[in-house]
């Protein structure tokens, strides 16, 4: 927390705003427009997978569609695909930024429209924090005349050429969940800059209560708004965003400084005019060369009690999702069998980067 969180909350229970609208929530929401910029509206809801479900929505996907999406992700990008009935097509990541591959993704387009189910939307995520190839990825999109929903849930402050991401799709979605750079202990927001879509979805996610003095509904609604105490406490961490991004910047700057240039060791590198907030430092290990598996430090710290994971495991392996189609070479794999998140959080102290620190040197002079 930033400090000012309390203030924004006490003024909730002092004004008695605790539903999920009131001040807290039009200011928020305002917060989150000014920083993204780009002319964009916001949304702010209960979490980032109630903005997918949505987005999904308002582009129209239907039960029996196919929606393209990257399969290097979490479960929650994925999930609101089967929520409206529609069925995900995985693609591969691309070697440099780790998400949705362009080649890839154009081959399955052509591939679907070539089976007569052109697909009905692209979910690209900006994996770790890093931006995926938006220019490349959009121009697709514009050319086979496919909407994109573009998942920022882990990289809200990053950007390409200044442009930041959630402003690049149709429709965008951040998160707030705890785990997040900032978080209203659990949130999200969906973002457009399409004002109507942005007051749809608002409608939708509060029940789609028709105006009338009775309750009224022509159309199925759900319970996604934000409450007002939540978004007090994203308006205080709006205060410190700029913060939590340097500092996870550095824990990244420090990781470089430990283990850059050993051998075996890679790191997830920003191509030219890409900003990334490094929500997570991510590394890859080569076993051959570095003497060691991604497996061997994540229990070599689990014994110091220092939780690491492994990057996400993609979905087209998942159980879940057994029988789905997908399109790629194995680079998703390959990451996940060697790579390693390593703790990021922007509370780390100096305590603790020690005790890091001695597990990696170890690790690496044995290795």
């Amino acid at each position: 927390m930033g400090g000012t969180e309390e203030q924004f909350v006490k003024e909730a229970f002092e004004t008695n705003w605790i539903a999920p609208l009131g001040p807290n929530v039009n200011g928020f929401e305002q917060d989150l427009a000014l920083f993204l910029d780009h002319g964009c509206h916001v949304a702010a809801l209960s979490s980032g997978t109630a903005g997918l479900h949505l987005g999904l929505i308002l582009l129209g996907v239907k039960a029996g569609d196919e929606v393209i999406c990257q399969s290097m992700t979490f479960s929650a990008t994925a999930n609101p695909i089967s929520y409206v009935g529609a069925t995900p097509v995985f693609v591969e990541s691309e070697p440099d930024t780790w998400n949705i591959s362009p080649e890839y993704l154009e081959v399955a387009i052509k591939d679907r429209i070539s089976k007569g189910k052109k697909p009905r939307a692209i979910v690209p995520v900006h994996l770790y924090g890093m931006p995926a190839r938006m220019e490349a990825i959009m121009a697709l999109a514009r050319h086979y005349q496919i909407p994109v929903l573009e998942d920022a849930a882990e990289a809200l402050g990053s950007s390409i050429n200044g442009q930041r991401c959630g402003t690049f799709g149709d429709i965008g979605v951040l998160s707030f969940n705890g785990n997040k750079i900032i978080t209203t202990s659990g949130g999200g927001a969906l973002v457009s800059a399409h004002a109507r879509v942005v007051q749809d979805a608002r409608f939708l996610s509060t029940q789609a209560r028709d105006e009338a003095p009775h309750y009224q509904h022509s159309q199925i609604g759900y319970n996604y708004r934000i409450s007002n105490i939540c978004a007090g406490i994203g308006r205080g961490q709006m205060h410190v965003l700029g913060e939590r991004i340097a500092q996870r910047r550095k824990i990244y700057d420090w990781y470089v400084g430990m283990l850059g240039g050993k051998e075996g060791i890679q790191f997830l590198q920003e191509p030219a005019g890409y900003f990334s907030n490094r929500w997570l430092t991510t590394i890859l290990i080569d076993p051959a060369e570095a003497g060691f598996t991604r497996e061997d430090l994540r229990l070599r710290l689990e014994q110091e009690n220092i939780e690491s994971r492994p990057l996400w495991k993609p979905m087209h392996l998942q159980p879940v999702f057994s029988g789905t189609s997908f399109y790629g070479d194995g680079t998703s794999e390959r990451l996940f069998q060697n790579g390693l998140c390593l703790p990021s959080g922007s509370n780390m102290s100096e305590r603790d980067l020690e005790r890091i620190s001695e597990v990696l040197k170890a690790m690496v002079k044995k290795g």
